[in-house]
């Protein structure tokens, strides 16, 4: 893993996040799984986070809140990469990017600490 992390290059994209409030950061986490980079709204592919806005549930407003406040402390937390996906956007003109640090995903860190689950395709509830 080393030797790839090595190859894929040095992590070169960095802002200071904090979630979004309004419409006017160019750099914040709108929830566990989206958050917008120098004004593009990215969506993190490999993961699903639950839901801060039209969740199911108050548990899943609070497991969303909990995602939420997580990316703001992994993206801030140094450089990333903004890695490729199999499809450049979504339906609603997110770009769609595997976050990586020192080659690994940090949608895959929220999933090991219980924030997330990977994506698998399809959408299910948190409730």
């Amino acid at each position: 893993a080393e030797a790839s992390a090595a190859a894929a290059g040095p992590d070169l994209e960095s802002a200071r996040f904090s979630i979004c409030t309004d419409g006017t950061a160019l750099s914040c986490v709108i929830d566990g799984d989206t958050f917008r980079y120098r004004g593009d709204s990215i969506r993190i592919a490999d993961i699903d986070t639950p839901e801060v806005r039209d969740y199911g549930c108050a548990t899943e407003k609070v497991r969303g809140d909990a995602a939420t406040a997580r990316l703001v402390a992994l993206l801030n937390d140094g450089p990333f990469t903004l890695g490729d996906y199999e499809r450049d956007r979504d339906r609603y003109g997110r770009a769609l990017r595997i976050v990586t640090r020192d080659g690994h995903s940090l949608g895959m860190v929220l999933v090991a600490e219980g924030h997330a689950r990977a994506w698998d395709g399809a959408r299910r509830g948190w409730c």
